[in-house]
């Protein structure tokens, strides 16, 4: 289909797909959340995306009428080639970028404030005020060393944006999470709580996929995906990343036919 016939609803109706990309730089992590929907690690093996690669997602993402990227993994910041991939992508989107924040220091921070921009938000992925609150879930340490990477951004004042993940350890101080960042300066708009997914290695949560997820396209190495939530085989849409507008298609005709056959209320994650 040609690019002037694809027809993108506007951001944010429900059941509609959204004018977002999603990019799954990597898998490979520097933490093993308990319930991490990608099932992140340490260990996870990287399936790490080229920056030509990104680039020429991109490019048709651009020819498509897409307005807004977001890059996610594993941890975005093990990549080396990270920075010139916000840089490309913040010259054609609003770019996203999720991370825990615990690299941004010495040398990693130098280079993304090399390439920052107005276009440019990070996304940090906090689970409470305290390290109890956080630390059951994403590991020993990590509330400590996230927080510091926060300060980091926000004195050198990034536009951040904060998901919060709601667990049993942080569930009954959802007030105390936002007392915090508002006392950081960062506004109710620009804080995200989600509930746990039953996907990855979460064993205990929604249970999600087509039938409920309003579809964001995604991509990793092995193709076009769903939504962002899941690149499990049963989200895959495709494997045939290029060109761009056959996977957009392919979602929104699968889009249609889902709701003309059901009145499912489809949910968006961030």
């Amino acid at each position: 289909m040609a690019t002037s016939e694809l027809n993108f609803p506007q951001t944010g109706d429900t059941g509609e797909l959204q004018k977002k990309l999603w990019i799954y730089t990597n898998y490979d992590c520097n933490l093993s959340c308990s319930y991490c929907v990608a099932e992140s690690s340490p260990e996870a093996a990287r399936r790490g995306l080229s920056l030509d690669f990104v680039k020429r997602l991109c490019d048709e993402a651009g020819a498509l009428g897409f307005e807004q990227v977001y890059f996610t993994g594993g941890e975005p910041f093990i990549l080396p080639e990270i920075y010139p991939m916000l840089a490309y992508a913040c010259e054609r989107f609003e770019t996203t970028v999720l991370t825990n924040a615990m690299l941004l220091h010495g040398g990693r921070l130098e280079k993304l404030e090399a390439i920052r921009n107005e276009r440019l938000i990070v996304q940090v992925s906090l689970d409470g005020s305290t390290p109890e609150q956080q630390d059951p879930y994403r590991g020993k340490g990590s509330w400590v060393k996230t927080v510091a990477g926060l300060h980091a951004l926000l004195d050198r004042d990034y536009h951040v944006r904060l998901s919060t993940t709601q667990t049993p350890a942080n569930s009954a101080h959802l007030e105390e999470i936002c007392e915090f960042h508002h006392a950081l300066g960062i506004p109710e708009t620009d804080h995200i709580l989600r509930p746990l997914a039953k996907r990855g290695f979460s064993k205990v949560g929604i249970e999600v996929g087509k039938h409920n997820l309003s579809p964001e396209i995604t991509v990793n190495t092995d193709g076009i995906y769903w939504h962002p939530l899941s690149t499990d085989p049963d989200l895959r849409v495709s494997d045939q990343i290029f060109p761009l507008s056959d996977a957009v298609c392919r979602v929104q005709a699968e889009l249609q036919s889902l709701l003309q056959a059901s009145q499912a209320e489809l949910e968006t994650f961030q």
